[in-house]
């Protein structure tokens, strides 16, 4: 027979209370979830009692709160960072009757979450339905504000000249229509802040396309043409103040070289009233001077005795220079020397 051997006390409230311990436990975990909710710091809270919203019950502050558990009350919370929303590609006539196929896009964020709450509860209890909603309504309000284009000419979307673009405003148009829409007081209020308006693409058709080209070949080809009468003109005041400069430049070079040459004058007045005072002296120098210029170093001339640079290489005239004295040409012309000297003509 086996023998049955009792518990002891210890191991007989460790058997009984250890799970009690953790029912406990479990229990007491599943009542603080269903008792507390944490907002994050990029979200808000609307708690409801019994389905109704006021506005002590929303919850701005990021931290670990507390409720009653549900149904009693129940919490919503939203996410307050922007959000992007794209819509599809659209059809819209410019002022001038251009057809443009526009995409665009709108940057937008929950501002007042018990209005949006309010606005959007019919759609669903969880956050996710009610961005799809409200999204949906954004949508709409942005396709209609979208009329905007018709305002503005294709000339004026697209403009070679740099920064003269007018899309910027027609962003900004679109912008204060989607806001005054979605920004309405009182129960008409979406909640909602659109930030930003943009457009992504602009898509021309090939009737447009062709048309755009041609126009944006005219305003290159007129702005070639300006360029060129500019620089035409530029050039022209450059090379007329090019020959004023030159012309006065030689004014001065020939007034200066005048200043030179009388100068040269004066000083040479003294020196030729000396010479003429001597013409023999006179002549005595020229005939050194042509001389010095006429011979080279390495050269060989051969000349008629006749001529006047060879009249101070005689005997006479040699003995008359050691002795001071100046040489007598023997009644020969000295000007009629120094021209038989002259290129092209020899002595007789």
């Amino acid at each position: 027979m086996e023998r049955i051997v009792p518990l002891s006390p210890g191991v007989h409230a460790v058997r009984v209370f250890l799970p009690l311990t953790l029912a406990l436990f479990i229990v007491g975990g599943f009542l603080i979830y269903m008792c507390s909710f944490t907002v994050r710091f990029s979200e808000q809270a609307v708690v409801t009692t019994f389905g109704q919203v006021s506005a002590e019950g929303v919850v701005k502050e990021p931290g670990l709160r507390f409720k009653w558990p549900t149904p009693i009350q129940s919490v919503t919370l939203y996410d307050t960072r922007s959000r992007l929303l794209t819509t599809k590609n659209e059809t819209q006539q410019t002022a001038d009757d251009r057809q443009i196929v526009v995409q665009s896009f709108v940057v937008w964020r929950i501002s007042d979450p018990l209005a949006f709450y309010k606005k959007n509860r019919g759609q669903g209890a969880t956050a996710r339905e009610q961005y799809a909603k409200a999204e949906e309504q954004l949508t709409s309000q942005l396709r209609s504000a979208m009329s905007e284009v018709s305002r503005y000419r294709l000339g004026e979307l697209f403009s070679p000249q740099p920064g003269g673009s007018k899309i910027p405003e027609l962003e900004a148009d679109i912008l204060r229509r989607v806001r005054r829409a979605t920004t309405a007081e009182g129960p008409d209020s979406y909640g909602v802040e659109p930030v930003l308006v943009g457009i992504n693409s602009i898509v021309l058709p090939e009737a447009t396309t062709g048309e755009v080209f041609s126009r944006m070949t005219e305003s290159r080809k007129r702005l070639a043409a300006q360029a060129e009468s500019e620089g035409q003109a530029r050039a022209t005041a450059i090379r007329s103040e090019a020959q004023n400069a030159a012309k006065r430049i030689r004014e001065f070079a020939r007034f200066r070289a005048d200043q030179i040459r009388n100068q040269g004058d004066q000083e040479a007045t003294p020196y030729l009233a000396q010479l003429s005072a001597d013409p023999e002296l006179a002549s005595f120098l020229a005939l050194v001077t042509a001389m010095r210029e006429g011979f080279g170093r390495k050269l060989t001339y051969v000349m008629p005795a006749s001529m006047a640079e060879l009249l101070l290489l005689t005997p006479d005239a040699l003995r008359k220079v050691r002795a001071g004295e100046l040489p007598s040409f023997q009644g020969q012309s000295i000007d009629r020397a120094l021209r038989d000297t002259q290129p092209g003509r020899s002595a007789p």
